[in-house]
This record gives structure tokens, sequence and C-alpha cells, in this order.
């Protein structure tokens, strides 16, 4: 399901901007990805978890569904709702399209998988973490234009002049009737606004026109100020080596070394690994926690956790 979550964080923001009703073709491939989510809705139900204060795998049924529709069960399922039907069987309302964006919950799951993929020391760090820079860069700027080609689509089309697409002029070539441009030339040219508005080029050749388009570049360049600083901060990260995960993935290459070198069986490989895996877990829990409090109080700390045992 991974993929499928990779895309659906991208299509959603496709289908809201660009798409008001999807055409036959996206409209069941559209159907036959929410009927798979349903089907990982089910698995969830059974999926084992680990607590988070025993650090144990919990295997009851009954905690486990209860555990998932205490947390995503309402947004998962609202997420795999047709929307589109339900957008044209309602009358094309707008409000309901908005509803659409309950489904970019599952861009989360695409973060959790990244952190799977830089804890496999089979694939290197670096290119990992390069790779999801380029995607959270790329998928901000993604969502970016689809609202931008939104906000430009909303006003009706005597006033389409008066927007950043609509009064647009490359060349020769004037855009006021873009809604009748290929697909792909207006995604490309509206990634293209966002990009450029992120980076704060400013080339003058694209700009924001009405009220509503200059709100959203304001809230857009703010959010950029934040995500250059997490971009910059990951970049600096990865010249300034030293992170937890990489010491992980260090300590797990040195160990795979020895046992593959002593020939040790796949049960207490698996086992080992499962420990290492386990402490990397808990290391920021009650290790960092317990390490600055006096020695006295650990005492008292230990004879306690005795007792109730």
């Amino acid at each position: 399901m991974g993929k499928g979550k990779v895309y659906s964080s991208f299509f959603t923001p496709l289908e809201f901007g660009f798409f008001r009703g999807l055409p036959e073709n996206l409209f069941l491939l559209d159907i036959a990805g929410q009927i798979a989510f349903l089907f990982d809705i089910v698995v969830r139900f059974f999926l084992a978890y680990r607590d988070t204060h025993s650090y144990s795998f919990v295997y009851d049924r009954k905690l486990i569904a209860f555990r998932y529709l205490k947390s995503r069960f309402i947004v998962d399922f609202l997420g795999c709702l047709p929307w589109d039907a339900i957008y044209k069987a309602c009358g094309r309302k707008e409000p309901i399209r908005y509803l659409l964006w309950i489904r970019l919950s599952r861009a989360l799951r695409v973060t959790e998988f990244f952190e799977k993929l830089e804890k496999n020391i089979r694939i290197k760090y670096l290119f990992i973490r390069i790779v999801k820079l380029l995607v959270v860069e790329y998928y901000c700027t993604h969502v970016a234009g689809c609202i931008f080609y939104y906000l430009a689509t909303t006003l009706p089309p005597s006033k389409e002049g008066y927007t950043w697409i609509g009064s647009l002029q490359m060349g020769q070539y004037h855009y006021s009737n873009f809604r009748d441009v290929d697909f792909w030339k207006r995604y490309v040219i509206s990634l293209y606004f966002a990009v450029v508005t992120m980076v704060t080029v400013g080339y003058g050749d694209i700009h924001a026109v009405n009220v509503r388009e200059m709100i959203f570049v304001m809230i857009y360049v703010s959010f950029d100020m934040i995500l250059g600083a997490y971009l910059l901060g990951n970049m600096t990260a990865l010249i300034v080596k030293g992170s937890k995960t990489e010491r992980f993935r260090d300590k797990m290459a040195d160990l795979i070394k020895y046992m593959t070198r002593n020939n040790l069986g796949k049960q207490i490989s698996k086992e080992i690994k499962g420990h290492l895996k386990l402490q990397y877990d808990r290391s920021y829990t009650e290790a960092t926690i317990l390490q600055d409090i006096p020695a006295s109080i650990r005492t008292k700390h230990n004879i306690f956790l005795e007792g109730k045992r």
C-alpha cells in the first residue's frame, strides 16, 4: 500500500485543482484505489502493534481494533469515500470537493515509509535523505501549484483575464482561454508559478492578479520560510554526520557482519537485530530520562519498579 499512499497523496491535490468531475478512466482508477484502501482498513483491525510503554507487541484483536478506532479509523474511512461520485450526485456543489483534502492524511504514512527506509542499511543513507528532501520540496510546490490553478478556475469565464494564468502572456501566446490549453501544459505552468514563488526569484513574467491570489501568495511565502529552514537544516545534518539513525545503521551493519562471520542461526540473528531495533526505538525515552537523575533517586525508582513486579 506504500505506492498507493504516494499516488493518493499526489493525485488528490491534482484532482482538486484541475478536475471538476473526473473523466471515466481516472474515475475508475480512483474507485479501484479507494477499494484498495478499504482493504487496508480491514487489515489494520488485525495488525499487531508495539505498546509505547512496555515496547512489547500486542496481538489481542480487541485491543488492536479499539486502538485503531480511537486513532485513524474515521479519517481513513472518510478518505476512502468516492467524493467525486458524491460531488456529481449532489449537483456538483463546490464545498463537497473540499472534503477531498481528507485523503492528504495518507501523506503521513509516506513519511513513515521514508523513516523505515532510513533504517534499511542496504540502501545508502545519503541517497534516502536526498530523495526524501526532493520529494518534500516537490510535493509542497505540487500542492501549491494545484491550489494556484484552482483559484484561477473559481472565477467565471468572463473574468478569467483577472487571474494569474488568464492574464499570462508568453511570447506571442496569450492564456486568456487557459481552460482549453493542454492539461500537462497547464500543470507545468502552475508548478512553475509555485516554484518561482517559493524561491522568491520574481522574474515578473507571472504574478498574482486578484486579491485571493495575493492572499494565498502571502500564506505560501510564509510557509516557504519554514520549509526552507527544514530543508537547510536537513542538508546541514547530511554534512555533519552523527545522527541517531546513522549510529543505528552503523551499529546494525557491524552486527550483521559479526553474525555472518560467525554463522549465527536465523532465529538468534533475528532476535539480536530485534533487540537492537528496540534499543533504537526507546533510546530517547527511559535511558535518556534517567541518565541525568541523581543516583539516589534512581535507586528509589528501581526499588519502586521492583516492588510493582
